[in-house]
């Protein structure tokens, strides 16, 4: 077997000889080797492309028929599955984001960084050579679960920063952790932050690290955020949580992809892929100068929305067998049945028409509390104990009112003693029991004024 057979092909599109010249050196040079093609013209490049199967492509942005964009769209429509990296002139972040948008891998800053170069090589050949009908699991079949199982497949083969955005308790995590494990960054690490929960004076060495003696307590040198995710993805959940000055150190780390610990008197180069998350409205935040417009259109690139529950009734059967099925074999040790109890039809009818304020998050509490509650193997409707909850979109629908959103009448009473039970397990915490009872703080300070509670 040839030395052709089994080295990975690039074409490379250039109309500068010297550049052309400084690539394949790097690439042949590479282990394992890369062959590369050349072209100095989108023609050339189209035709070149009919020639041999290519497992990667390096495109200039400014071409004497056209530009990078063309070509990225043309292998969008007819090689989708062959990762493309522009090169841009440095700087130029607009031109970048533009090209991660229209379908772009990666992106590489002229002058060329011949290690940048090789780490995008490489990253894209790791790539997992996946099938066009080739989509990550996801629970669920409706249309909108379909489409976000389509859009995971697609971001799952670039390097576009992605915000995923939606409700509490939807997944956004598990949408970044299917990207991830979707990807050609799937054997490094995946590490998830929650940006809301870093005390604000540790944020900067959280993130980028920090030096022997760079302030009181820093014993030793401590590796950051950044640092643990190299050659991975590092995913900020809850973004929009980051205060203002911390942000603009974000913005520099993801453009510039150097970060400097505290204390240390030079950057250090990271390789990651930024996806983030948060229930807010980015949008809003921005407008209200709470959250620095630069940094959204940077994190901003791709948009994945997650859809609510109530925006996929039909799933909800296929969930709560799911559900149950985990939270059996998770309680086995301490359960007497031989097998996971099932739901019956009146109490799954109520759960098909519950607005799930908490999403799939709350969801899983129901049942958990139900499971531990039902007295033989079937979840009957007094043993799901759901609050009667009206929102406030509910109370200016005209006539509907509240028999427009009542859900079985056994269930009218139980609220106020849902809510207090979960009070006092809590230690009347409000938070933690917004997150025993599945719902956002928001909607239980909102039932407690609503049934009275909140004076408790």
């Amino acid at each position: 077997m040839n030395q052709a057979t089994i080295s990975p092909q690039c074409l490379i599109i250039d109309d500068e000889p010297d550049i052309l010249e400084t690539l394949c050196i790097t690439l042949e040079r590479m282990r394992p080797a890369v062959e590369c093609s050349t072209a100095t013209c989108l023609a050339e490049a189209y035709q070149k492309l009919n020639t041999r199967p290519f497992q990667l492509c390096l495109t200039d942005m400014r071409l004497p028929d056209g530009n990078g964009l063309d070509f990225i769209q043309y292998m969008q429509q007819n090689y989708p599955h062959i990762p493309v990296a522009m090169i841009t002139a440095h700087g130029n972040m607009e031109t970048a984001i533009t090209a991660l948008k229209s379908g772009a891998f990666d992106f590489i800053s002229k002058p060329v960084e011949l290690k940048q170069l090789r780490q995008t090589v490489q990253t894209a050949l790791n790539l997992p050579q996946l099938r066009n009908n080739q989509i990550p699991s996801l629970l669920g079949d409706s249309p909108v679960m379909q489409n976000l199982k389509r859009t995971i497949h697609k971001l799952a083969r670039s390097q576009a920063p992605a915000y995923i955005s939606g409700e509490s308790g939807t997944g956004k995590e598990l949408v970044a952790r299917l990207i991830h494990a979707q990807g050609a960054r799937k054997d490094k690490p995946f590490v998830p932050v929650n940006c809301g929960a870093i005390p604000y004076e540790l944020m900067e060495s959280e993130f980028f690290g920090h030096k022997k003696g760079s302030f009181t307590g820093a014993v030793n040198d401590k590796q950051g955020l950044f640092q643990a995710a190299e050659g991975g993805t590092l995913f900020l959940d809850e973004v929009a949580d980051l205060p203002l000055n911390m942000q603009v150190k974000l913005l520099r780390a993801i453009q510039e992809k150097r970060v400097r610990p505290v204390g240390a008197h030079t950057e250090i180069a990271v390789d990651v892929r930024i996806l983030s998350a948060t229930h807010k409205n980015l949008n809003q935040l921005v407008q209200e100068g709470s959250f620095r417009q630069d940094l959204f259109y940077r994190i901003n690139v791709i948009e994945i929305p997650v859809p609510p529950l109530r925006e996929r009734g039909e799933d909800i059967p296929l969930l709560i067998q799911h559900l149950l099925e985990n939270l059996y074999q998770k309680n086995q040790a301490s359960t007497m049945g031989e097998q996971a109890p099932k739901i019956s039809n009146s109490a799954l009818d109520v759960l098909k028409k519950y607005p799930f304020p908490g999403n799939v998050r709350e969801l899983e509490n129901i049942l958990e509390r139900a499971q531990t509650l039902c007295e033989s193997d079937t979840i009957q409707i007094e043993d799901l104990q759901l609050p009667k909850l009206n929102f406030d979109n509910a109370e200016t629908s005209g006539n509907q009112g509240q028999s427009g959103n009542s859900l079985d009448p056994m269930l009218d009473n139980v609220e106020k003693e849902t809510i207090l039970k979960a009070l006092e397990q809590t230690h009347w915490n409000k938070t933690k029991a917004a997150e025993l009872l599945g719902v956002t703080f928001s909607t239980l300070r909102y039932r407690l004024k609503k049934l009275k509670l909140d004076k408790i």
